[in-house]
C-alpha cells in the first residue's frame, strides 16, 4: 500500500523516538488524538507499526515488500474459493463439454455420487477427445480424465499463495478444494482458479479499513 504524507511523517517519528504514545505524536504533529486515530489504525494494521498498553507505538523495521509478503502468506484458500463445477464419471464428453461451456470454466471436476473426486477434466483433454470422428456422446469422461491420486489438490487451510505456485508450475487452470472425509476420501467443497488468486491480490490492494 501507498503511504500518505502524514503516514510516512508517522512512521518516521515512531521509528526515531519509538515507543511513543499516540497522543505524543498528535502533539508533535499538532493534531488531535481523534484525527491521528485513522493513520495510527491503518499503519498498524498494515504492520508498519506495533503498539503495546501503556507503552505506545514502535516501528517494526519491516521494509514494504516483507509486509506485503507476510500479508500474502496469511490469505487462505478458505476466504477466496469458489463453488465446484463437478460432473459424474458416467458423464459422456459430449456433456462435460457443455457444462463447461455453461458454466464458463477451464476444469471440471469428476465425481461419484458422494462428492467423492475421482478425477479432473481440462479444456485440453475435452479438445483432445473431440478431434476426429468420435462419437461424443458415446465416450465418457471417465476414458479422458486424469484419475486420482494423479490430481493436484488444495485444501481450505492452504495459503492462496501456495495455490498460486501450484498453478504457475504445473500450468493449470484450477484446483480442486477438498477435505477427507472419515473413509480418507477426498470430497470436493470448492476450487481455486487463477480468478480466485486474481480476487486475493485486488483485495489485498485495498487499504485494510475499506
Amino acid at each position: 500500500m501507498e503511504l500518505s504524507q502524514r503516514q510516512q511523517r508517522i512512521v518516521e517519528i515512531v521509528k526515531e523516538r519509538g515507543p511513543i504514545t499516540g497522543e505524543k505524536i498528535a502533539e508533535m504533529l499538532s493534531l488531535t488524538r481523534a484525527t491521528l486515530r485513522p493513520d495510527l489504525t491503518v499503519l498498524t494494521m498494515s504492520g508498519y507499526l506495533d503498539a503495546r498498553p501503556r507503552v505506545g507505538y514502535y516501528y517494526t523495521g519491516k521494509t514494504g515488500s516483507e509486509l506485503f509478503q507476510e500479508r500474502l502468506v496469511k490469505l487462505k484458500v478458505r476466504e477466496f474459493q469458489s463453488i465446484p463445477v463437478v460432473t459424474g464419471e458416467g458423464a459422456s464428453v459430449y456433456d462435460a463439454i457443455c457444462t463447461m461451456f455453461l458454466e464458463d470454466v477451464g476444469t471440471l471436476f469428476v465425481v461419484k455420487d458422494n462428492q467423492e473426486l475421482v478425477g479432473i477434466v481440462s479444456r485440453k483433454d475435452l479438445l483432445r477427445a473431440s478431434m476426429g470422428k468420435q462419437d461424443l456422446e458415446s465416450i465418457p469422461v471417465s476414458i479422458i480424465m486424469t484419475r486420482m491420486p494423479n490430481v493436484t489438490v488444495c485444501s481450505p487451510e492452504d495459503s492462496v499463495l501456495s495455490v498460486a505456485n501450484q498453478l504457475i508450475s504445473k500450468q493449470i487452470d484450477g484446483l480442486p478444494v477438498v477435505k477427507m472425509d472419515e473413509n480418507g476420501r477426498h470430497q470436493v467443497i470448492g476450487r481455486m482458479t487463477k480468478t480466485n488468486i486474481t480476487k486475493a491480490f485486488t483485495y489485498m490492494g485495498q487499504e485494510p479499513n475499506e
